[in-house]
């Protein structure tokens, strides 16, 4: 990201944003379609999910970071690896890049336009699953980083596929994806009076990743690097 400019960052971040939503709403709408079986549909949607978010974060992760996320952009903030200035303009376009992707993905589907949800995501079991999600998603992203960075976009789309199941809350790990997930009444929406738990749980999973993360993967100062046994002898 060295060199490059915020205008050219914050409309990769958008676009990113805006097209991970539109595979999300619009994959979850032509599994609808096309069967009656929810777990089916949910297979398809998944599928769709983790493989837009390989491509997107593949080629838009050398310009912005590839974040799509403002709780990934406020663990960057944490990490002194962008400015907090930065990090409101990111996580803004981001919002705005998944409201326009949940309208992309209507006009699609020749749909209504805009939407309110009436799907009802909420309580314990679900926060709970998203403080998990997020938690997980940060700790993918930071290890990635920390130890094998050309992987990183294999490691969030494969992770989300998985957490996609392994989670009761089908893994939104996303503030701004749930935010436009409340201008959808299809098969991936969200009622937006459901969206400050979510939206809560996500963070709080994010930065206890973070703060995790921060101390599991510290490089070690010199004194503390463990001696090979035989560069002792």
């Amino acid at each position: 990201m060295a060199g490059i400019d915020l205008s050219r960052r914050l409309v990769a971040e958008a676009l990113g944003t805006g097209l991970l939503v539109a595979a999300v709403v619009g994959s979850g709408i032509m599994a609808e379609s096309l069967t009656g079986d929810t777990a089916l549909a949910l297979l398809a949607n998944t599928i769709a999910t983790g493989a837009i978010l390989v491509v997107l974060i593949s080629i838009l992760g050398p310009i912005s970071g590839a974040h799509f996320n403002p709780a990934v952009t406020l663990v960057f903030v944490l990490r002194k690896d962008l400015t907090a200035q930065d990090g409101a303009a990111y996580v803004l376009v981001q919002i705005i890049g998944g409201i326009a992707g949940t309208l992309a993905a209507h006009l699609m589907f020749a749909l209504p336009v805009l939407q309110a949800s009436e799907h009802v995501r909420s309580g314990g079991p679900q926060w709970f699953s998203e403080i998990v999600a997020a938690f997980g998603l940060v700790a993918v992203i930071l290890s990635g980083i920390r130890f094998e960075r050309t992987a990183v976009p294999w490691l969030v789309g494969l992770y989300i596929t998985s957490a996609y199941w392994f989670t009761a809350s089908t893994s939104f790990a996303n503030p701004a994806v749930a935010i436009a997930r409340a201008f959808t009444n299809t098969f991936s929406g969200i009622r937006p009076v459901d969206l400050p738990g979510f939206i809560v749980a996500q963070i709080i999973g994010a930065v206890l990743a973070f703060a995790l993360m921060s101390w599991l993967l510290r490089i070690p100062s010199a004194g503390h690097i463990p001696i090979h046994p035989e560069s002792s002898s």
